[in-house]
């Protein structure tokens, strides 16, 4: 590897790097002119102010996030070898943890790989490079991947909005092989499908698995209500552990079809569709008075940015209130929130509030957050965006 750029930070700025944190603020660097002309994305050696190397690292430049690590010895050589090695560790965890080749495998930052997302579905991959480095990095990626999985797919879901932050452009596409249906994967017995190519985020949400384990239990002998089903995750494994009857409601008609043909595949029959926007179909069920064993609100982010937040907690509250008004009493509840930026107080709190404005009491039984194929960097808890709480109802 050719002799990198080097990117000094400013006097006193290097101390939370030296602590264990992976990220280099624009503001925490000298830059200089020639800092400023390397390209989004490059790797460089990140130095002190004193010119101590504190490892190799991608840079953008232009995003507030400059610099991100991939190794703290400066001398590492980052070619396919060095990534295929990070892609083995992450193998071995997953299988250790889960079993089955359907996991999350690379979860960023966590698993070593800055802006890097890898969904295995089998023998089909689905990836995701949010930033300008592992743009740049994905030819090695796709090495790495086919030297140490061989797959028979890789599609890449490079369509997030995170993307545009760091100046790249959206498309989804394959990159090796052919994926020209549906993919089918495993979850706790349940056959589901993905849809690597149109699907929402990279296809499928690997980060609620054991939350849909955990609401299963609380399904059986209960009418449920599962909205904002998507392809029927929390639906189907409520019906496979002894629901008598799901209503999965959803806006998208994509989605619902994608529920329903896992409902059939596991000949879940007590599970209705229902294709309508949440809030106005919660209302209508609870001017019908109608009444659930089991209410599930797994929404979309409502918060995507810091000018959303007020609203979008509202929003919240709002979802907590119109879901509790449906739970019978001594029923359950399973409210979820992935907005990164609702930290797990504020989403307690809404949730509370909406408890509250019913004016329904009960307890807490479980907060959770994603799965473990979603691990969380020690030093970004704010990246552990999944909230899950569980409540029964009084």
């Amino acid at each position: 590897m050719a002799k990198l750029p080097v990117v000094a930070l400013k006097k006193g700025e290097d101390k939370r790097l030296r602590f264990g944190h992976p990220w280099a603020f624009s503001n925490e660097i000298q830059m200089e002119a020639q800092t400023k002309a390397i390209a989004p994305g490059a790797l460089v050696t990140l130095t002190d102010a004193g010119g101590v190397r504190l490892g190799i690292a991608t840079f953008n430049p232009h995003s507030l996030i400059a610099a991100r690590l991939l190794d703290r010895d400066a001398a590492v050589v980052v070619d396919r070898e060095f990534i295929a090695g990070k892609i083995a560790k992450a193998i071995v965890l997953r299988d250790r943890l889960i079993g089955a080749p359907y996991y999350r495998l690379i979860h960023a930052e966590a698993d070593g790989l800055p802006g890097l997302i890898v969904d295995r579905f089998g023998d089909v991959l689905s990836i995701q490079a949010n930033t300008a480095g592992m743009e740049l990095l994905t030819p090695l990626v796709i090495e790495a991947l086919e030297a140490t999985l061989k797959p028979r797919a890789i599609v890449a879901r490079n369509d997030s909005s995170s993307r545009t932050l760091e100046g790249l452009t959206q498309q989804t596409s394959v990159l090796r092989g052919e994926v020209s249906d549906l993919v089918p994967l495993q979850e706790y017995g349940a056959t589901f499908f993905a849809d690597l190519a149109t699907g929402q985020k990279t296809g499928w949400f690997y980060d609620q698995r054991d939350n849909r384990r955990l609401a299963a239990e609380l399904a059986k002998g209960a009418r449920v209500l599962d909205v904002y089903c998507y392809a029927g995750g929390f639906a189907v494994q409520s019906a496979k552990a002894g629901a008598t009857s799901v209503l999965a409601v959803d806006s998208s008609e994509p989605g619902l079809k994608l529920a329903a043909k896992a409902a059939d595949a596991n000949g879940a029959t007590q599970v209705k569709f229902l294709r309508g926007e949440a809030f106005a179909e919660l209302e209508k069920m609870e001017t019908a008075k109608e009444k659930f064993g089991l209410v599930i609100a797994d929404p979309p982010a409502f918060v995507k940015s810091r000018k959303d937040l007020k609203s979008g907690a509202q929003g919240y509250r709002k979802l907590a209130r119109l879901a509790t008004s449906l739970v019978e009493p001594g029923g359950f509840l399973v409210i979820a929130s992935c907005s990164h930026l609702v930290d797990p107080p504020l989403f307690a709190e809404q949730v509370r509030r909406g408890l509250g404005d019913n004016r329904r009491s009960g307890r807490i039984l479980r907060s959770l957050g994603a799965a473990p194929d979603h691990p969380v960097h020690p030093a970004l808890p704010e990246t552990a965006y999944l909230k899950a709480v569980f409540l029964q109802l009084d």
